[in-house]
């Protein structure tokens, strides 16, 4: 998640908006074949809680229990047009990388940086202080399949072999229509634009409220990868997404299948001990200025509610 330096702007200039997606593809595997292996205390998860990509990282090494070898830097909120920023730490660095911004860990890349910019996660290499990685999904794959001698014994089969294929097929709609399809919405450059991604968000919202109505999880009979992905997302959608977004044809609370499958996700597996509202709030309205000039952030909404049982024991 970073800003569009070409246009000065996050609203895209050509109507429909397009993410960058070529991420630095080097890989932290078991064998190091591409010069990092796995190793603890050697590599640092840069992220911010504001951020639904850098989500699935933390949910992820909370799930398998990595914390205790993977530490994490937490940058604050809101950026500016250049980098993250480590501001909520003392001195406003980073206590581990000794860094202030970011931009410094990408700044020791050799061949400089991806198209996608300056985004979080990032895995920094400790011992060199370079970016290694920022693929958001690489990095939460190999932390399921090449971390596995350090994680917890009772940790989730995120990924489960069997599944995969339905796993990845359910997950790349949900990105382009759910995870991107709400930064569609917030980020369109006209009105044809808006509206199409509009339709196709809530179409598929509606299919997910009717697949999930008789399962508890998205594939199979497990969490898994594919409800990683998805969560981050709703867990913002009524905070971020349904007003400074404009995804406004129903809040998450009003669509009562996935309000509970959320819920469900918050208290059963911890989820909501990974959440900051307050940061999310106040990087996309603090940050994307184009879209909200006065940088006014909102009080609301109450979250009370996600504390209310989700009674979703009884489909899995």
């Amino acid at each position: 998640m970073t800003q569009d330096k070409e246009h000065g702007s996050y609203v895209s200039g050509g109507g429909e908006y397009e993410r960058k997606t070529r991420y630095i593809e080097t890989r932290i595997t078991r064998d190091g074949r591409d010069g990092y292996a796995v190793e603890p205390g050697r590599f640092r998860l840069a992220v911010s809680r504001a951020c639904p990509w850098a989500h699935r990282t933390i949910l992820t090494r909370k799930l398998l229990g990595l914390e205790d070898v993977l530490s994490m830097a937490v940058a604050g909120p809101v950026h500016d047009a250049d980098s993250w920023t480590f501001d909520l730490d003392p001195g406003g660095v980073d206590p581990v990388l000794g860094i202030p911004r970011l931009k410094d860990a990408y700044d020791k890349r050799p061949d400089g940086y991806p198209e996608s910019g300056i985004t979080v996660p990032a895995v920094v290499d400790i011992t060199t202080g370079m970016v290694v990685t920022n693929d958001f999904e690489q990095i939460v794959k190999d932390l399921v399949t090449e971390w596995t001698d350090y994680q917890r014994k009772d940790a989730p089969d995120l990924w489960p072999e069997a599944l995969r294929d339905e796993i990845e097929a359910i997950s790349r709609a949900n990105y382009t229509e759910v995870n991107n399809g709400v930064y569609r919405c917030g980020f369109a450059g006209s009105q044809e634009a808006y509206d199409a991604a509009y339709d196709r968000l809530f179409a598929r919202l509606d299919w997910l409220e009717e697949h999930l109505a008789t399962r508890r999880y998205l594939v199979g009979e497990q969490l898994t990868l594919a409800d990683i992905r998805l969560w981050p997302t709703l867990v913002r959608f009524d905070a971020a997404y349904h007003g400074h977004f404009k995804c406004n044809r129903s809040k998450l609370t009003e669509m009562p299948v996935l309000w509970a499958y959320a819920r469900d996700l918050w208290q059963t597996w911890d989820f909501g001990s990974t959440v900051n509202l307050e940061h999310v709030k106040a990087h996309y309205y603090a940050t994307h200025l184009d879209i909200n000039p006065t940088g006014i952030v909102p009080k609301g909404p109450d979250v009370s509610g996600w504390e209310v049982p989700a009674g979703r024991e009884a489909l899995g």
